[in-house]
């Protein structure tokens, strides 16, 4: 059974779930009723970063454009540039053993693609949730919700994967960034 998170909370993923070797981080998200005559794209990432809260390169930003980390151990599986459908609208696969020792945390965002020309916000966005599956055998394990209190904000760190030892914990975060995946970028230390 899931663990359902609210935002700040911290829980141990690997401790708790013995042998958890390769994760399925999925993120979901609905429109509200929008007549802006643009879609909306949003759009999942994940940044490897060290303990300094920056990325060691560019290479450990994983995105639509970039969807394999070098070590193989992160791997977006693609970009839906609707949302429509039921489930997750995109994943992000970690192979926890394989993630390399440097990187301390893997931080999961989701943006809006193009958001300032389109005019849209998440404001306009509802059901926003982030989960944690067990590759192997598809189980839930952690699950938060996104509140809908994001008016103006077009970009948002929505969980982390964090070491403890040798053990991970996730971090439900929740935290919401104007200026869109160029702000995120400049937050995480990749050059844009």
């Amino acid at each position: 059974m899931a663990v359902n998170l609210t935002k700040g909370q911290k829980v141990d993923l690997t401790k708790t779930n013995p042998g958890l070797k390769k994760i399925i981080v999925g993120l979901g998200w609905d429109v509200n009723k929008y007549d802006g005559g643009s879609d909306f794209d949003l759009d999942a990432a994940a940044f490897l970063t060290k303990d300094n809260g920056k990325v060691g390169d560019d290479s450990d930003f994983i995105f639509y454009s970039n969807t394999t980390h070098a070590s193989g151990s992160v791997i977006h599986t693609g970009d839906n540039i609707t949302g429509e459908g039921d489930g997750d609208d995109e994943q992000i696969k970690v192979d926890l053993a394989s993630v390399p020792a440097e990187i301390s945390k893997i931080d999961f965002t989701v943006t809006i693609y193009d958001a300032d020309t389109r005019h849209q916000n998440f404001g306009q966005v509802s059901n926003a949730y982030i989960r944690v599956m067990n590759e192997a055998t598809g189980d839930e394990l952690i699950r938060y919700d996104l509140g809908e209190d994001y008016s103006i904000e077009t970009a948002i760190i929505v969980g982390e994967l964090y070491r403890n030892g040798a053990e991970w914990k996730f971090n439900a975060i929740g935290s919401g960034f104007q200026g869109g995946l160029k702000a995120l970028c400049q937050n995480f230390g990749v050059n844009v």
